[in-house]
């Protein structure tokens, strides 16, 4: 299943004056950050600290057992998160990404519960997006990305919005476009390959 590409090509010029080395070091001390994704702007956090975790879920005022989705900019950085894929799974993985699909796969048991929302599974994506690819390869891993929105209410698009709905709730705001895609990723599941949302 190959998607098309829904990536803004203006948003390459605008990632270098972008403060993202400030941004990975809120993420390191347990931050947030709100940043652009394909289709809307996304919340991110370090997704192994719990705190981070407990804040984005609050602010959202998300039904913590939905879990949260991790974006990142290469397949690799997923490995420490997610169980060993079959070749076939792999490969289906492998030819929508680097895209605009996300992913739900087996996770590690030991990834915290607010992560996953205590399933034995994790939404995953390997994106194109140069805010997430940057912001990923120097943070060295892959971030949390869910809506940046109160649970419920429609996805803010523009960094104006994200000010008016989240304001101070937010530690630093990437502001650049998002990408081509209308609203959030699809999201499918790797062992059916149904799609979800």
């Amino acid at each position: 299943m190959l998607m098309p590409d829904t990536e803004n090509s203006k948003n390459v010029a605008n990632v270098a004056k972008l403060p993202i080395k400030q941004a990975v070091k809120v993420l390191k001390n347990g931050g947030l950050i709100a940043y652009p994704t394909e289709g809307v702007f996304g919340i991110g956090c370090d997704p192994l600290q719990l705190s981070a975790l407990q804040r984005v879920i609050e602010i959202k005022q998300r039904d913590a057992s939905k879990g949260l989705i991790i974006v990142s900019a290469e397949f690799s950085h997923l490995e420490n998160f997610i169980e060993p894929l079959d070749l076939l799974t792999r490969e289906r993985l492998l030819a929508t990404w680097p895209g605009a699909v996300t992913w739900i796969v087996k996770a590690k048991p030991t990834l915290p519960e607010l992560l996953t929302g205590g399933r034995e599974t994790i939404a995953v994506r390997v994106s194109q997006h140069p805010v997430i690819v940057s912001l990923s390869q120097e943070f060295g891993g892959p971030i949390v990305s869910t809506s940046a929105n109160y649970s419920g209410q429609p996805a803010c698009t523009t960094a104006t919005a994200v000010r008016q709905a989240l304001g101070e709730k937010i530690d630093l705001l990437l502001d650049a476009p998002v990408g081509g895609q209308q609203g959030a990723t699809p999201i499918f599941d790797a062992a059916s390959g149904n799609r979800l949302r």
